[in-house]
């Protein structure tokens, strides 16, 4: 079964990127470009993992994280954080963090680590 990944980020050159990347290994990708969206998005596709920006406009990536985690039936969703800020104190217990610009490679691996 083709695991899923939700890409949450604001810029539409990342997440055309993340997509193409994810999708060429092997992985079904549904895009969000806010984090109120990405809550929406999380509720209706049930993703195996998600990628998140921390800096976005309206709402920032840890409130989406908060929230994540509040949501019973969500809240063991892995997250991988990617973002142009320093965000490792953020959300703790994120499955990794990488900063933009990222390298693709990395992505992948903890990617594979964490879904398989």
């Amino acid at each position: 079964m083709t695991k899923k990944i939700l890409v949450i980020d604001d810029d539409p050159v990342i997440v055309r990127y993340l997509q193409a990347l994810l999708e060429d290994n092997g992985y079904a990708v549904c895009t969000a470009s806010s984090s109120m969206e990405g809550l929406q998005r999380v509720r209706s596709e049930k993703p195996d993992l998600i990628t998140l920006d921390l800096q976005m406009p309206g709402d920032w990536g840890p409130r989406f994280y908060r929230k994540l985690r509040q949501d019973k039936d969500l809240r063991d969703t892995p997250v991988l954080v990617i973002s142009g800020i320093d965000g490792d104190h953020a959300i703790k217990d994120a499955v990794g963090f990488i900063p933009k610009p990222f390298d693709p490679d990395k992505v992948l691996g903890i990617v594979k680590r964490t879904i398989g």
